[in-house]
């Protein structure tokens, strides 16, 4: 499923119009980029849970080259499975 089809199955599902589904997942998607970026954390229970963790410098090969190159720290985003998630996908 991508974004077009979840606008789709909202707008079905709410009996609302594409554009207004449309809003509506593009404000969910921004809540939970504020979330992450203010409180490092989005929980939604029984569903997920987005987390920003830190990844350390490393050192990672080139495949074309097998050259060493320098891979620098960085944010990432941990996903977590909820039990609801977990049970529906099960």
């Amino acid at each position: 499923m991508n974004k077009a089809d979840l606008v789709e199955f909202v707008a079905k599902t709410t009996k609302s119009s594409k554009s207004q589904a449309e809003e509506n997942v593009n404000a969910v998607l921004q809540g939970i980029e504020k979330g992450l970026k203010s409180d490092k954390e989005v929980v939604i229970v029984g569903a997920f849970s987005l987390k920003v963790t830190r990844r350390a410098a490393r050192t990672g090969i080139n495949p074309q080259t097998k050259a060493a190159i320098k891979i620098p720290a960085r944010n990432a985003v941990k996903f977590k499975a909820g039990s609801s998630l977990k049970s529906a996908v099960a």
